[in-house]
């Protein structure tokens, strides 16, 4: 297989990390993006590129989009990975927290796709992954805006397929169960800050307790979610939905084959 272009935000750590690094491996032409560019520095090790860059600022985007064209020409592959995450009641969460969950989560991989759609169109292809979450699909509570931008991700996704396939475009999305990064290691203390005090102080104190329990049987390894992109990148037809990772596809199955209450009630049980 020819090597492609490809470049992968939030590379400095986690599922983003592991993802150049398979990548490259696979014999892929990666650029890593993150603000923490020091943490990249095995993707340089493994011949790829490390470049800095803040997803919520524009003048940063455009110039990462225009340092890969400028290099190769093309842009083969984007992987849409940086996001973040905030835990706490729907009546106690800053509107403001949640305005900055959707930027990265929402408007900052659109813009990027903006930005490599018009060179993938002239080409006639490209793949183009988003990592959502099983949270795209299902919710649970004291997590209403990350759900909700992940949801948002996953319809912004399906309407994008459809547009570009005309043009050879594939477009994927990627919902990784529980899986074993940094990225919700402030979960706990996010819930006690922002809900432990009021109204919603129980379910948090119990949902900050099950967070900081180990999980038997999981967390699964970034590498799981790093394999099922490498593959969607590699595949001639991907499919529009990749689901991995520890719990991902039982949580899945248990929310569509109840009732909204029965499910509400089983979380209930949990929280």
């Amino acid at each position: 297989m020819a090597a492609k272009v490809c470049l992968v935000t939030g590379a400095s750590s986690g599922i983003g990390h592991a993802t150049a690094l398979e990548l490259l491996r696979a014999g892929h032409i990666v650029y890593g993006v993150a603000r923490r560019v020091h943490m990249m520095e095995a993707i340089r090790e493994a011949g790829g590129h490390a470049l800095p860059m803040d997803v919520t600022k524009e003048e940063d985007l455009q110039r990462v989009v225009r340092t890969v064209l400028d290099e190769h020409q093309r842009i083969d592959v984007l992987v849409n990975n940086a996001g973040a995450v905030v835990h706490g009641a729907v009546e106690d969460t800053p509107l403001e927290m949640a305005r900055d969950e959707f930027e990265v989560n929402v408007f900052a991989p659109a813009r990027l796709i903006q930005l490599v759609l018009p060179q993938m169109r002239e080409q006639r292809s490209g793949t183009i992954v988003n990592v959502s979450s099983i949270g795209g699909e299902l919710a649970l509570p004291l997590g209403a805006w990350y759900y909700a931008s992940k949801h948002a991700l996953e319809a912004f996704s399906d309407t994008l397929r459809m547009e570009t396939g005309q043009f050879g475009i594939d477009v994927v999305v990627v919902q990784p169960g529980i899986i074993k990064t940094d990225f919700e290691a402030g979960t706990a203390r996010q819930l006690r800050e922002i809900s432990g005090s009021g109204a919603y102080k129980r379910m948090a104190e119990a949902m900050a307790r099950a967070a900081e329990m180990p999980m038997e049987g999981g967390p699964s390894d970034p590498g799981v979610v790093a394999t099922a992109i490498r593959q969607a990148v590699e595949s001639d037809r991907p499919e529009t939905r990749y689901v991995v990772g520890w719990q991902a596809e039982a949580l899945l199955e248990l929310n569509r084959s109840l009732t909204d209450r029965e499910f509400d009630a089983r979380i209930a049980g949990l929280a």
